[in-house]
């Protein structure tokens, strides 16, 4: 499993690692069962904090995208894609309706919008 981590970025770290976890889970790179590396060995390969990698964990599990076992480890949890991709349609949607309110404030145009939207898009 290859996370990268920016510096740079303003999202914090631990939203970072969950992210493109969740991401390897969805596209298919990460399967119903695989196991995840401790908090620990994570943490020291990505040379964070081991509190870093255990939110992003939290969080995870939270969501179901996760599973822990005493004693056995983290594993990826046998979870129904459609209803998280629903979960993730509806987190879209809120976070487009704040910012189309952000562009009609603005008097940016709804071609504007979705040329923002498209090189954004793109670019990730």
């Amino acid at each position: 499993m290859k996370i990268i981590i920016s510096n740079s970025s303003n999202k914090p770290i631990y939203e970072q690692i969950a992210y493109q976890i969740r991401m390897s889970i969805l596209n298919g790179d990460l399967k119903e069962g695989d196991s995840l590396p401790s908090i620990r060995a994570l943490a020291k390969d990505l040379k964070v904090s081991v509190i870093t990698t255990k939110r992003a964990y939290e969080d995870l599990q939270k969501e179901n995208f996760i599973t822990t076992v005493s004693g056995k480890g983290t594993f990826v949890s046998s979870t129904n894609k459609e209803r998280l991709k629903e979960k993730n349609f509806k987190l879209i949607e809120q976070k487009l309706v704040e910012c189309i309110a952000i562009a009609k404030a603005s008097n940016i145009t709804l071609d504007e919008f979705k040329e923002i939207v498209d090189i954004i898009f793109e670019e990730e």
